[in-house]
Order: C-alpha cells, then structure tokens, then sequence
C-alpha cells in the first residue's frame, strides 16, 4: 500500500476523546517497514521497550536505554505517517523526579517527532505525569503487570485475580486520569476489575490480557503474528511468520547449496561494449 504523505496524524487528544466511542487499535512498532505496513490500520504504533525482549534478547525489559529507544522510533516516525506514535520512556528515565522525567521525555519527543510518551505507574507516579503534561507532553499511563517491575513484583503472572486487590488499581486508574494522562494501558489484569475500570475513568483504556470492553486494545506486533517463540495466554496469534520464515530460508538454503540459485533470472548477462557493436553493425553492411 503506498503512503499518503498528506494524511494527518492522529493526536493524543484525538485518542482521548474517543473513550466510549470505535475501539481504540495499536500494535507496537520497532522499525520503519513494519510501521509502514501496519500504519493504515491502527490508530496508535507503540515503539515499545519490549523490543528488548523481542528483538535484542533480553530476558526483561529493565536493561533497555533510552538511545536504543530513540533510535527505533526514529524509524517508526519514519515510516508511518498517520498512526500517533507513542514511545515508551525506559526504566530509569523517569522515575528519579518529575524534572529528571522531563527532561528525558522533552528529548525523545524533539529527537523523534513522536506524538507521545508513555510510563509505568499509577498512584506513585501521578505527580510526574501531571507535571508532564502540564509542559506539553502527552502521556500515556500504563497499569495492572508493569514488566519494568518485575524484579520487585516477581513474576510476569495476571494481576487483580481476588477482589481484595481491586481496590490498588482502581486507586491507580483513577489517579492517572486525574492527573492528566489521555490514555492508560491495562495489562494482565483479570477481566472483570479491567471491565470495571473502564467504566470507572474518563480516559481511554487500553487492553493487552484485559477485557474486550477496554476501550481500545494492543498486542506486541511480533507475538500476533507469530514471530516469537513464547506467548502469553492472552495473545491470538494471526499469523503463523515464524514457520513460513523458517520454510522459505530452509529453500533458500538448499537451492544455495546445489547451486540452483541464483539462475539466469536472477543474474546480470553481459551487455556489448559500444565499439564491439559498432564494428558488428559494420561488418554486416560490408
């Protein structure tokens, strides 16, 4: 599909004001031909630190730097041009204070021409989000399974399973909306507290193993189509990439090997120099 480069890009306020409107649909997004591919179809690309994970082996999210985080959405601004592209901050760019949240965020939003951050957080970071978007940045507040966490939450398992949890975060959602975030990620959280939450807030909730009510829904681009090896429960895989990459390298492979490929056709034959031919045109008419 070619781009329209006059189409105009969708607008944090534009994704706030459709809360209980057409769902909301994002994927994430780590480099330019992907987003370019996926960019007409969704209405967010998240350039997410999980592609620490999922394109450079790490075992958490926690080690990615902010540089590596620039730099790929560097590329999805590149190659989308309608979806809002929302950058996630990585750990450690944010939390220390509200001006040290700033000033890191202020960079991947002049560096990348991205339309929005997003952070881990809910109740704690209230006062970093305020303090954000009341300078001009848009936020996106992420709740339920915070995978930057996971070293002191323990485990990457579902969130609000027993009622006596409800209570933490709901108290999350609603400070998050309150302090001025347009969006908030639910992760893993059971489906009736994400159903609830959703009913609960003014802002847009975003679902990833949450609740089809969520008023828009995200998945890792790479688990949906079938790239990654290992998958939560709450991914539906689409597409099955990985098999159908492994079969056309396999061919590849073989054909390299008994020299099948490359043939004629995809070779370059030789072509006449210009006098060659010139004393060929002569012989002829002689």
């Amino acid at each position: 599909m070619s781009q329209n480069f006059d189409a105009k890009r969708v607008t944090a306020p534009e994704i706030a004001k459709r809360k209980g409107g057409a769902p909301i649909v994002a994927l994430t997004a780590y480099h330019a031909h992907t987003a370019r591919i996926i960019d007409p179809y969704v209405d967010m690309l998240l350039v997410g630190d999980s592609l620490g994970m999922v394109m450079h082996g790490y075992e958490t999210t926690v080690p990615v730097p902010l540089d590596l985080m620039i730099m790929h959405a560097q590329a999805v601004v590149r190659g989308s041009t309608r979806a809002l592209v929302v950058v996630d901050m990585p750990f450690g760019s944010y939390e220390e204070s509200p001006s040290v949240a700033f000033r890191n965020a202020a960079r991947v939003l002049k560096e990348t021409g991205c339309g929005a951050i997003k952070l881990e957080g809910g109740v704690h970071m209230a006062e970093t989000i305020r303090y954000l978007s009341s300078r001009g940045i848009p936020v996106m507040s992420h709740i339920g399974l915070t995978p930057q966490a996971v070293n002191t939450i323990g485990s990457f398992q579902p969130r609000g399973r027993f009622r006596s949890e409800w209570a933490a975060f709901e108290e999350d959602a609603k400070a998050v909306a309150e302090a001025g975030a347009f969006a908030v990620v639910l992760e893993a959280l059971a489906e009736l507290l994400a159903a609830r939450i959703t009913k609960q807030i003014s802002i847009p909730t975003i679902g990833i193993g949450a609740s089809a009510e969520c008023d828009g829904q995200i998945l890792v681009l790479e688990d949906m189509l079938g790239l990654s090896p290992r998958v939560p429960k709450f991914v539906k895989e689409y597409a099955q990439l990985g098999a159908a990459i492994e079969g056309a390298v396999k061919a590849y492979s073989t054909e390299v090997r008994s020299r099948v490929f490359p043939s004629d056709a995809y070779t370059y034959p030789m072509c006449e120099d210009a006098e060659e031919a010139t004393k060929k045109t002569k012989m002829t008419g002689s």
